[in-house]
């Protein structure tokens, strides 16, 4: 007696529509959400509140009224000698740490670069300055360059060469900050640099080994040329770092003597924290924000164009 087979029932079809289904056709969007609404609370409303704060005159103190303004703090920027003079001060602190940690970090990097003994804890040794506290960096290098009892002083007079004031000379306290900038963030331009070295292909330096050329033409005609995005990306960085750099030259000068290192961020704290004027101190900020992202657009055409 034989027995009719058994049929299984067909797979079914999954139903469309549903959470599911809509899941699956917005996942692009679905992913980015939760980054995108940070970067909305984080950043995005914080800098619409600072607009509307810079075109009010508005103090902290509840005994003086706010109102409403327009562009006269900007207006009022414009015309503050002490404003312009803490532009100069920025551009002329990025203009001496940056392209002498530029310098200084391609050098690092293809140095580092090299096959050596114990590289791995070389390079964690040249990392250190780079993860230090800035605070921290900003007190120990005050007290190196005190003209009293600093080690530098100390280090000059046993070349034979004077004392100097260092932070309390109104013609160093700029070259002196840039100095310890210098220190603390070389070492992330030769990371970035040494990125790009190590990524590079093989085949065109045993082409120009092959044709007789000499190192300075290996690094002049290939590596140099393909390490151009790795160092645009790195000038980027510092500057936007260097334009609004606040906790070295707050904690090392105020701003001192003087207003011999006061540069814009220093100024803004100085103005919102001393003078209380908010609105102020938020047009401040602004013009702050405007002149790091045109120097960020300008590097970023220049680097399209070489």
């Amino acid at each position: 007696m034989s027995l009719a087979p058994t049929s299984t029932p067909a797979p079914r079809r999954p139903v469309s529509g549903g959470f599911s289904s809509w899941l699956d056709r917005n996942i692009r969007w679905v992913f980015p959400a939760p980054a995108m609404i940070a970067l909305m609370v984080l950043t995005i409303l914080p800098l619409a509140f600072n607009l509307i704060l810079s075109t009010q005159e508005r103090s902290v103190s509840d005994a003086l009224p706010s109102s409403y303004v327009g562009l006269g703090n900007y207006s009022a920027a414009l015309k503050d000698e002490r404003f312009w003079n803490s532009v100069k001060l920025m551009f002329q602190f990025t203009g001496i740490a940056v392209p002498l940690q530029m310098l200084c970090g391609l050098g690092l990097a293809l140095l580092l670069n090299r096959t050596m003994r114990a590289s791995g804890l070389v390079r964690a040794v040249v990392l250190l300055p780079m993860i230090s506290t800035p605070v921290a960096v900003a007190l120990i290098w005050a007290l190196m360059m005190d003209p009293n009892l600093g080690v530098l002083n100390y280090f000059l007079e046993s070349l034979g060469l004077g004392r100097s004031l260092w932070l309390a000379d109104s013609r160093l306290v700029i070259p002196a900050l840039a100095l310890v900038d210098l220190w603390q963030w070389t070492p992330l331009v030769s990371l970035i640099l040494l990125a790009g070295l190590q990524t590079m292909p093989d085949e065109p330096f045993e082409a120009a080994r092959i044709d007789g050329a000499s190192p300075w033409q290996v690094f002049r005609f290939i590596t140099w040329p393909m390490l151009q995005p790795a160092a645009f990306a790195a000038l980027t960085l510092r500057l936007i770092d260097a334009l609004k750099t606040f906790d070295i030259i707050e904690v090392m000068t105020q701003g001192g003597p003087g207003t011999a290192s006061e540069t814009l961020n220093v100024y803004a704290y100085h103005t919102g924290f001393e003078f209380l004027r908010v609105g102020y101190t938020a047009a401040l900020l602004t013009l702050l924000l405007v002149t790091v992202a045109v120097v960020a657009v300008g590097v970023n055409l220049l680097r399209r164009r070489a």
